[in-house]
């Protein structure tokens, strides 16, 4: 077993890999906490639908995928965020619409250009292991400034996440850390697409907050526990896709539902004999 191990993180594309994917699941899983609490989970699906779309037509112009993506994303997170605040279109209706005009511009754009290329492909399904060097070192320096700022932040984003108005009666500029958490929510989106696919990059925020709070019940801890939960989810679900040779985003998505399954049942036994 622990030559195998040694065997798998021998191979460059894994140790890229990992590197990659424990950063960029850090980042999903405290980022998570604060979503599902605010009942904004699925922004991570929509921002993803977003974000496929513009990685579609930087291939078809011959931009680099990342650095025309990224500032797209930020936009649309921006964009929902003052939906939610000021239109009548609020919450999932408004992810709804924005992530699905932007799945159809990207199909679009994939029909008129040369059909569905490996670089999209990769985004659209999650191909971590086919990272180039540029992309590695892009996600760990924007993973690191998303983690800082997270910490940075950290008590003024529980108070938003917990009861936004007396934040604002405390003196809390509440509109813009929920614009930070916005801005936070879609680098680590598009950073996670290579890992995880624009079809899956949601589990990564909220399967570890899920998870979590079947058992904890603060918010430090529920964080603490989601952060430790995604990063061991991670790579079992690397192991386990690099000796089954499965798709490494699915696999994890798996290992992550297990673990919601086997919190779950744990809360249930607790209730029974209390």
């Amino acid at each position: 077993m622990i030559s195998n191990l040694l065997k798998m993180l021998s191979y460059p594309f894994m140790q890229r890999a990992l590197v990659v994917g424990i950063l960029v699941s850090l980042c999903a899983a405290l980022l998570g906490v604060s979503l599902v609490l605010k009942r904004y989970s699925m922004i991570g699906d929509g921002l993803s639908h977003v974000g496929f779309g513009s990685l579609a037509i930087a291939a078809a112009l011959g931009f680099a995928p990342l650095a025309f993506t990224i500032p797209v994303v930020v936009l649309a997170a921006f964009l929902l965020l003052r939906m939610n605040e000021s239109s009548k279109i609020k919450g999932d209706a408004a992810i709804g619409l924005i992530s699905s005009s932007a799945l159809a511009i990207g199909v679009i754009t994939v029909s008129w250009s040369s059909g569905m290329n490996t670089d999209v492909n990769n985004y659209m399904f999650g191909s971590i292991l086919a990272m180039s060097d540029e992309d590695v070192v892009l996600s760990v320096v924007l993973s690191i400034v998303v983690l800082i700022l997270f910490v940075l932040y950290y008590n003024r984003i529980f108070a938003v996440t917990f009861d936004e108005t007396f934040a604002k009666a405390t003196g809390v500029r509440a509109e813009f850390y929920n614009m930070l958490l916005a801005f936070l929510t879609a680098i680590t989106t598009v950073l996670g697409m290579r890992m995880m696919g624009a079809l899956l990059i949601s589990s990564l925020l909220i399967f570890p907050a899920l998870t979590s709070m079947r058992l904890c019940h603060t918010f430090q801890s529920v964080v603490i526990c989601s952060a430790v939960l995604s990063v061991v989810c991670f790579l079992l679900g690397m192991s386990l896709s690099f000796f089954l040779s499965s798709p490494a985003g699915a696999t994890v998505v798996i290992v992550n539902l297990l673990a919601f399954l086997i919190f779950s049942a744990i809360a249930r036994i607790r209730e029974h004999t209390a």
